[in-house]
């Protein structure tokens, strides 16, 4: 039986690379009976008859799976944040890499519109954002300037599967349309009223590049932890799990434990405020959430 990959899903067809070309499919109805959905990025076994449609037998184990956007075997997450027009929020920015370190994909973090920012803003942000590079991501900054995209982009997404996330408004698409100009993707300008952006993406697709896929997401402005259990949340921040093994009790919290290496560290300035504070709030948020029976 042949094997393929899912690069579309659209109105109940899924469509799956095979041989260069793309094959149109529908799951098979044991799949509705065991309540799981083909996603965009599966692999799968399939049969087809060149003259008719082709229907998906089964589906590979997945190395991961996000459900906003709808996307399985993930490799990077490429957070594209802008520091205006929507203004960076570091919290948000943690909220993506939380949920990206949780399901194993390695984060890339692309700050956009660094040209709007004043001299004192641009010192600001770079003493920030340097705590990330500083701590594991890779942060690249990108200005409108910054116009040969491909050469800019494609060491990081050759061989790869990547997934752009980040706040709706922040220029995903257009970084995109720069990247790949025969997408032609439909971008919409920012809502001033609620100052973010509006959703322009309708469906996921893995777009073809560089002996890569990327996938064209929705943008999305707020994100839960639903799928994160509170005894994982010190793991999926990076400067904390490197810190961990020197803490007194194994399964530190990092809150009111004594002899916690990571206090410690935040103590002495090597760990940032804001990370440690957005840390508590997202401990508090999965601690209160409702019990899932």
């Amino acid at each position: 039986m042949p094997k393929g990959r899912i690069i579309k899903a659209l109105s109940g067809f899924y469509y799956i690379e095979y041989n260069d070309e793309v094959i149109q499919c529908r799951g098979r109805g044991v799949f509705r009976k065991r309540k799981i959905t083909p996603l965009v990025g599966d692999e799968v076994t399939f049969e087809f008859d060149k003259k008719e449609e082709g229907y998906i037998l089964d589906i590979d184990q997945r190395k991961n799976e996000l459900k906003r956007p709808p996307i399985a075997n993930v490799d990077q997450a490429i957070i594209v944040s802008s520091v205006k027009e929507p203004d960076l929020s570091l919290n948000l920015l943690d909220k993506f890499l939380v949920l990206v370190e949780d399901k194993g994909i390695e984060p890339l973090l692309f700050v956009t519109k660094m040209d709007l920012l004043t001299p004192d803003e641009k010192t600001y942000w770079n003493q920030k954002l340097n705590y990330y590079s500083e701590i594991g991501c890779n942060v690249q900054f990108l200005s409108k300037y910054d116009q040969d995209m491909k050469e800019l982009l494609s060491p990081y997404l050759t061989d790869k599967v990547s997934v752009f996330a980040g706040q709706s408004g922040v220029g995903k698409t257009s970084l995109l349309n720069k990247l790949i100009p025969s997408l032609d993707l439909e971008t919409n300008k920012i809502s001033e009223s609620l100052g973010r952006g509006k959703h322009t993406t309708r469906h996921v697709e893995l777009i073809p590049f560089e002996n890569g896929l990327i996938a064209d997401t929705p943008g999305f402005s707020a994100i839960d932890f639903s799928e994160i259990e509170l005894e994982d949340l010190p793991h999926c921040f990076k400067e904390f799990r490197e810190r961990s093994q020197s803490c007194k009790f194994r399964g530190c919290m990092h809150i009111n434990e004594p002899q916690c290496a990571v206090k410690k560290s935040l103590e002495d300035g090597d760990i940032m405020k804001e990370r440690y504070e957005n840390y508590l709030q997202f401990y508090q948020e999965i601690k209160s959430r409702k019990p899932r029976y």
